[in-house]
């Protein structure tokens, strides 16, 4: 295969604010295949550097300073929709695993992976895959079907198109039928108005809706 005819590789971007995990992932995943195109020691950092950089995988720990990661993710996967976003952490809780993944997440691994494993994860994210373990998975699955039974709501049924929406995309339409402003429901659940936007966006081309005020009542009449 000539350099000109080789697929290019898949470019990969870290969010994590201890300079030794850094240099240990960057070890890990030099292959031919892969490239580190950029790094952030903060998710401050990455709300910046990620939209110009727009990695195809890009790996983040949940421990972070300031905002967290479970937090950055739900603002970068509806900016990066393309991106593979992969939790790296050192954290088993249950809840971030949940929360991470309805957030936008498609990963989760655990910092004592083994580098090949890591390798093999990243590939895997990029090519549209689960990247965690069976046993994580299977938590995942256990817990996703606890909440669901916990919270089953109703309203659902009444209006199945609500039950397409995610659960963020849910709090900014109960948000939106309370009357809120778009920087409004942005203060209200710590995003930004960008990205309220954006989940508007996705909310009313799921629900079919023409308008905001015509979701609104959706919401209202269905939930």
């Amino acid at each position: 295969m000539t350099e000109s005819s080789r697929p290019a590789p898949i470019r990969v971007m870290l969010v994590d604010d201890h300079a030794l995990v850094r240099a240990a992932v960057r070890q890990a995943l030099d292959a031919p295949d892969l490239a580190m195109v950029a790094e952030a020691a903060s998710a401050e950092d990455a709300l910046l550097i990620a939209p110009q950089v727009r990695p195809d995988v890009l790996l983040v720990d949940i421990d972070l300073p300031g905002m967290d990661g479970v937090a950055l993710v739900r603002e970068l996967a509806p900016r990066l929709p393309d991106t593979r976003i992969v939790m790296l952490t050192v954290s088993r809780d249950d809840r971030h695993l949940v929360d991470a993944m309805r957030s936008g997440a498609v990963g989760y691994l655990t910092k004592d992976l083994s580098p090949e494993a890591l390798v093999r994860a990243v590939r895997s994210a990029s090519e549209g895959e689960l990247a965690m373990t069976r046993r994580t998975a299977a938590r995942l699955v256990e817990r996703l079907v606890a909440g669901s039974r916990a919270s089953a709501d109703p309203g659902d049924a009444a209006d199945p198109a609500l039950s397409t929406l995610t659960r963020r995309e849910l709090e900014v339409l109960r948000l939106l039928a309370d009357g809120l402003t778009d920087h409004q429901i942005a203060e209200a659940l710590a995003i930004s108005p960008r990205t309220v936007e954006t989940h508007v966006s996705a909310i009313l081309r799921k629900l079919g809706a023409r308008n905001r005020a015509e979701a609104a009542r959706r919401y209202g009449t269905g939930g």
